[in-house]
């Protein structure tokens, strides 16, 4: 399998953007599908390769928690009756799912330990995101009107165009420098992206 492309054009066109139709909900479920996916290709790859899907997950990780923190709960807040608790109980699962990724700081992608913490992140992660489609999104879409979808829409995209960040010289873990250095850098990136988008300048 070919080294993956360290460009968001492959991403992009596979979690993003089919057209600007797109509300926000499908485009948040679809980037579960691909989270799904990515889990599954760090577990089978090997190698170099594990660390390439690894690297691109974590990159998708940030993206999508970034956009759901300054997009998604906070229009829910207000959007149904309960949206503040729905808000917080998904905001306890993403907070147990980060804690899970840091554990994986000081871990090379070949570490024994490596595959066990991922799989409990990835069970983590996937019931979190059943538990968004099921409370929060399917809520938000019955009462947001289309228009508003589109726009968060475009506000999630901006983010996801933010480029992968390439890994930092000079730190012993490759791991650590893959997600927990890049996260933070990621997310911030996704959130002026998503600020510019939202304020008119994107």
């Amino acid at each position: 399998m070919a080294r993956a492309k360290d460009t968001t054009a492959d991403e992009h066109a596979q979690v993003g953007d089919p057209g600007d139709g797109e509300d926000v909900v499908a485009l948040l479920m679809r980037q579960h599908g691909r989270i799904h996916t990515l889990f599954d290709e760090v577990r089978t790859a090997e190698g170099e390769e594990r660390t390439d899907a690894f690297r691109r997950l974590v990159h998708l990780l940030a993206v999508h928690e970034t956009a759901e923190e300054e997009i998604v709960h906070p229009a829910a807040r207000s959007a149904f009756d309960g949206g503040t608790d729905v808000v917080e109980e998904r905001l306890a699962e993403e907070k147990a799912a980060k804690e899970k990724l840091s554990a994986l700081e000081d871990m090379e992608t070949s570490d024994p330990r490596f595959m066990p913490t991922l799989l409990s992140l990835r069970d983590a992660v996937l019931v979190h995101a059943r538990s968004e489609e099921r409370y929060e999104f399917a809520l938000l879409r019955r009462t947001t009107s289309p228009a508003r979808l589109a726009l968060m829409a475009k506000a999630v995209r901006a983010a996801e165009a933010t480029a992968p960040t390439h890994p930092h010289p000079g730190v012993e873990s490759a791991t650590a420098n893959l997600a927990l250095g890049p996260v933070a850098a990621i997310a911030d990136r996704a959130r002026d992206a998503i600020r510019r988008s939202t304020d008119g300048r994107g």
